[in-house]
């Protein structure tokens, strides 16, 4: 390599050619002597050198500096192409691994997954159009080959790692991750995971997309089932993208440069494309078969969607906005289906950072500033102000925004773009464009260019004459140029249609489609299955028609735990040490299909259907809630062909006692045809089946020597057809006498486990029982033996029997000492936190567990049944079943959290304690726990709602103070109020300090508005911190008002507040007695307006606090007389 450099630069320097003027980067298609040339023999022996760096046995490089002749010939146009490809992108391709380095330059080898790609596009872009020629001298083989080469690089790169991808499939946390850097000689690792931010799931993303693109425009890249297994695997890792904070595309995570990874929309994003494009995907193409065909679950890509568009504008949290958004949203990846959510993110992109050389990275980006050093991997506290205002800008963004224009049809944006970018080029000794990776401020004028910014000229990072080339920006602008010039049409570059016009949606035919959300008349069709004869006969009294297990043979009715188990053969490659999909709940969205399985046609019921599932679905209000819920989704997301088959499943136990009305009332609604605003078709299976989408799950496939896995189905209870259903329930008085226990724990808690054991046996009473069982359970063990089995059974039997009385109380205990954990939590918890909220788990008054990230189901349960955060077990599951209504509800009704920042599920609990006490009045407030879930949902919904009037000022600011609510704009004003305090703020303990946060932060990033609710997060009493959000608010208003002054201290926001209601005392006639002087319910009762309002008192007390410092000094001060 070293002796080709050598010998290039000497072809170079004796050829003396001039450079040429490339605004269309026509001008490079051969040698031009000039009057320095070479003698023929000089001359030959150069183009040997050149010929022999191309390494093409097609066609040799020879000089390309000759002027273009007069009326082109597609040709000619593909061959100038054709030799900027080969000199500025192939050269440097690794001819072991086919990956192409970073750097161009140096003994540096290291390549990096995401640049290799995007070459590799490059080389496959210049194949397509060359297809367009009949005698095209081998090239498009040579093109496609080396794209095929770099493709198969990074897949064995990767495939060396499989181990890799079983743990991160399990448990996704960056040590366990695929890395992203490579030896481009060997495909060897670079850096461990300790060293370089591996975690990139764009980066994987992007593989999985463009495998699915080349091989749809007829490429084979895939070769044998060990490959498809592995990639199966992949799609496995990239479902769960939407809960997995990763690096992104910067390799830095958090803007500061920390070592912290964040959840990217531009990861996210790619990682819902490249599920898109992969499912149903048969790896083989045209030449495959079932078994190499690839699976998605339609829940996951839903959930990746669900995420991306609740992220978007944002990047990320600490990421206003980001230019790694275009290729996510553009091309490649065309993967958000809002156009007006599509304009908001590029408009913001635009407006934020864009600049004369092209777009900054993200605001206060210091990659390669002149203020930045370069020896320390991470940045210090506050560093990144340093670099506010001379962020490098990237030419790369103006040419996604060219290819942007020409997938939209935009000339104009395509035209404002080349002419920002044509100025911006750079070009080699022979000719050839370049594109700097940067332009950068000198250090000498970064002092001139903070103070005026934009008034300095920056600097190309490379010239393309020091031999270093930005082979990610170089392929993507040949990328650009190729559609611009019209050798490639998008739909070349976008055989499976990422990209559709919206005035041609609607005549698309995808099995995902990526497109806007059109006017949805979806029919749902129902199928009512009936769990036994009996129960049949019953509900045909009300002309309600189902069907019974034994009525829909030879189709097969599963619980979707059972498709779990089906799936779990899928992917499975013992020679890498691959398990199949993990067990992980299948979706409404996956349930609502018809699969083939080993000769058997099956049909799924939704998991809320599921007896062996969380206590919530025993509700039966709560049952046909979910129920309305599932079929809006459905009717929301579904965009297969064919309709969605949702089966009903009815029980027995559905229809006792008072709950029979309601399920009465909504199988009727079916009959009709309409359920909570969705259509829906109500007929027999065997005649539904016809119109559903069937899913072929031949991965399941066996020998004859193989023992076929064993799927249990829905049975039907085996009771005489004409016996009565029972639907009578005890009096309505009852359940309450029957959830209160008739012993006392503390008198049973020191007693013998025999004793234990015989009051077990002879108790009737199932809170008793519970209570008993607990004793037992944490003496001796879930295993210990008792008459009706171990202990951990016996309490599940009580857990069923009360859910069948609906003594939930009983219930919630027994769940609790079992461990109960519901399905959906994790996503529950993303769906808040992707809002822009963070969650806490634990107990009003206890310590708490912050989640600001997504958590495993694992990692959650152990926050959940931590004892140090549970006053009552039965809280455990509480909590859990408020996580899911917050989830659903942030979802549907986001602005119901609007001012709450931080979900605090203790807190909520203890306001809907408190709310039910204000309900009750003098008379003995309603148990919590002894509430139907629906009910528990209910009165959610009821203090989420704003504050109606009548209510007293202490009522209003528990509610508000215990679900952290804020007014609008109260993380800004914190902001301006720690601009006027040198020293800092503090409240109950917690420090607020000016520094580093005003330098680290920016006014609107959600991190500083979580900062400034961790210092509000010793505060132990709600109306108390209601009242401290008001001092807040009082301070900054005092400050607006009077710009001369600022805090000379530190603020104890504890003194400022006693200082006041000390005032507050002073005027009213507080009752005397030391034990009085600290109860401050007077003035949590008190108007915050008017002249005794709280405001008042608070007001003074920080008017005195301010004139006891100095007054800053002011030009401005309006008391100057000249």
């Amino acid at each position: 390599m070293k002796e080709h450099k050598h010998t290039l630069l000497l072809s170079r320097k004796h050829l003396g050619a001039k450079q040429v003027s490339i605004s269309s980067c026509k001008g490079c298609c051969a040698h031009r002597a000039g009057p320095g040339s070479t003698s023929p023999g000089d001359s030959g022996r150069a183009r040997g050198a050149s010929e022999r760096a191309a390494g093409s046995i097609y066609e040799p490089l020879k000089c390309i500096n000759l002027p273009k002749p007069e009326g082109e010939t597609l040709w000619d146009k593909l061959n100038h192409y054709y030799r900027i490809v080969k000199s500025t992108l192939l050269v440097y391709q690794s001819p072991t691994t086919g990956l192409f380095p970073t750097k161009t330059f140096g003994s540096n080898q290291k390549a990096k997954v995401h640049d290799s790609l995007y070459c590799a596009a490059c080389a496959w872009a210049l194949a397509l159009a060359y297809r367009r020629i009949d005698d095209d001298k081998g090239r498009t083989h040579e093109l496609e080959h080396s794209a095929i080469k770099c493709m198969r690089g990074i897949l064995y790169c990767y495939m060396r790692q499989a181990e890799k991808v079983q743990k991160f499939k399990q448990d996704p946390k960056p040590s366990a991750c695929l890395h992203s850097v490579f030896n481009a000689q060997t495909g060897d690792e670079v850096f461990s995971h300790e060293e370089y931010g591996h975690l990139q799931i764009n980066a994987l993303s992007l593989f999985l997309l463009y495998l699915v693109e080349m091989i749809s425009s007829g490429l084979q890249i895939i070769y044998n089932t060990d490959e498809v297994s592995f990639i199966q695997n992949l799609v496995f890792c990239v479902e769960r993208a939407y809960r997995v904070p990763d690096f992104g595309v910067w390799e830095r995570g958090s803007k500061y440069n920390n070592g912290c990874p964040e959840l990217h929309s531009s990861s996210v994003g790619l990682a819902k494309a490249a599920l898109e494009a992969i499912n149903g995907f048969n790896l083989f193409g045209n030449q495959g078969c079932s078994w190499s065909v690839i699976f998605v679950d339609f829940d996951a890509h839903n959930r990746n969607r669900q995420t991306l568009c609740s992220l978007l504008p944002r990047e990320s949290r600490s990421h206003n906005t980001d230019a790694a958004l275009l290729p996510c949203l553009s091309y490649p990846g065309f993967a958000l289906d809002d156009e007006v959510l599509f304009g908001q993110t590029l408009d913001k992109i635009i407006r934020k950072l864009k600049g004369k050389y092209g777009f900054k990275r993200f605001l206060r980006d210091g990659y390669r500033t002149a203020l930045e050093d370069r020896t320390r991997r991470y940045y210090k506290p506050a560093e990144i102000k340093l670099f506010d205002g001379i962020e490098c800008e990237f030419p790369i963004f103006f040419i996604f925004m060219i290819i942007d224009g020409i997938f939209r049809g935009n000339p104009t944006q395509v035209k404002e773009y080349q002419d920002l970018l044509d100025p911006l080029l750079q070009h080699t000794p022979e000719g050839c464009p370049v594109v700097p990776k940067y332009y950068y401020v000198p250090a000498d004028f970064v002092e001139l260019e903070q103070r005026s910014p934009g008034s300095q000229r920056r600097f190309p990072s490379n010239s393309g004459r020091d031999g270093k080339l930005f082979l990610w920006g170089q392929a993507v602008y040949i990328i650009a140029k190729l559609l611009a010039d019209k050798l490639v049409s998008p739909k070349d570059l976008d055989p499976v249609g990422r990209y559709v016009a919206p005035q041609d949606q609607r005549n698309v035919s995808m099995r995902f489609s990526n497109q806007g959300p059109l006017e949805n008349d979806l029919v749902v069709h129902v199928a009512l299955i009936a769990e036994s004869q009996r129960l049949q006969v019953f509900l045909n009294t009300y002309g309600i028609q189902t069907q019974t297990p034994q009525q829909v043979e030879p189709i097969q009715i599963w619980a979707q735990k059972e498709l779990v188990k089906a799936y779990f053969h899928l992917g499975v490659n013992e020679k890498l040490g691959l398990s199949g999909r993990p067990d992980r709940p299948i979706g409404c969205l996956g349930t609502s299909k018809i699969y083939r399985i080993l000769g058997k046609t099956v049909v799924c019921y939704s998991i809320i259907f599921d007896l062996s599932d969380f206590y919530m679905s025993q509700d039966v209000m709560m049952l046909i809630d979910d129920i309305k819920n599932a079929l809006q989704f459905i009717k929301q997301y579904w965009k297969m062909h064919g309709r969605p088959l949702f089966v009903v499943l009815i029980r027995e136990d559905n229809i006792r006692g008072s709950r029979f009305s309601p399920i009465l009332d909504m199988l009727a609604a079916f009959r009709k045809g309409l359920v909570g605003g969705v259509k829906v078709h109500v007929d027999r299976v065997q005649t539904l089946i016809s119109g559903a989408v069937v899913e072929q799950l031949d991965f399941l496939s066996i020998t004859e020597t193989e023992e076929a896995p064993v799927f249990k189905s829905l049975e039907e209870l085996d009771l005489p057809k004409h016996s009565k259903v029972k639907r009578q329930s005890s009096t309505p008085n009852a359940s309450e006498l029957e959830q209160q226990p008739d012993v006392n724990i503390n008198d049973w808690k020191n007693k013998s486990t025999y004793e234990i054991l015989q009051k077990l046996n002879d108790c009737s009473c199932l809170a008793s029982q519970v209570l008993l069982s607990s004793i037992l359970l944490k003496r001796e063990g879930p295993n210990f033996i008792t008459q009706e089995g171990t202990v951990a059974e016996h309490i599940e039997r009580i857990y069923r029997r009360a859910g069948s009385r609906k003594l939930w109380s009983v219930v919630r205990f027994a769940a609790s000492l079992l461990g109960k954990l519901v399905d959906s939590l994790a996503p529950s918890i993303t769906n808040v936190l992707v809002q822009g909220k963070q969650v806490t788990l634990g107990a009003f008054g206890q310590e708490e567990a912050v989640i600001s990230n997504p958590l495993s189901p694992a990692v959650i349960k152990d926050m959940l049944y931590d004892k140090r955060r549970l006053q009552d077990e039965r809280e455990a599951v509480l909590q859990q079943e408020l996580v899911i209504h917050i989830g659903w509800i942030i979802s549907n009704s986001p602005e119901l959290f609007r001012g709450m920042l931080k979900i605090r599920i203790g807190w909520i609990i203890h306001a809907m304690k408190y709310e039910l006490k204000i309900r009750a009045g003098d008379m003995p407030a309603k148990d919590l726990y002894q509430m139907s879930p629906s009910e528990v949902k209910q009165l959610l919904l009821d203090i989420l709602q704003p504050q109606q009037p009548g209510r007293s000022w202490l009522n209003r600011r528990q509610l508000d103070g215990s679900l952290n609510r804020t007014p609008a704009g109260f993380y800004d004003r914190v902001w301006q109020i720690l601009e006027r305090t040198p020293n800092g703020l503090i409240v109950a303990g917690r420090f607020l300090p000016q520094q580093p946060t005003l330098s680290d932060m920016t006014m609107y990033e959600m991190n500083f508005s979580l900062l400034v609710e961790d210092m509000l997060q010793n505060i132990d009493q709600p109306q108390y911190r209601q009242i401290i959000v008001e001092l807040l608010m009082v301070i900054s208003v005092i400050l607006e008002r009077n710009p001369e002054l600022e805090f000379q201290d530190k603020v104890d926001l504890d003194k400022v507040v006693q200082e006041a209601f000390h005032d507050f005392q002073k005027d009213h006639s507080s009752p005397k007695g030391a034990e009085n002087q600290g109860d401050m319910t007077a003035f949590y009762n008190t108007h915050p307006l008017g002249k005794k309002g709280t405001c008042s008192y608070l007001s003074k007390a920080v008017i005195t606090l301010l004139l006891e410092g100095e007054m800053k000094s002011s030009h401005d001060d309006p008391c100057t007389i000249s």
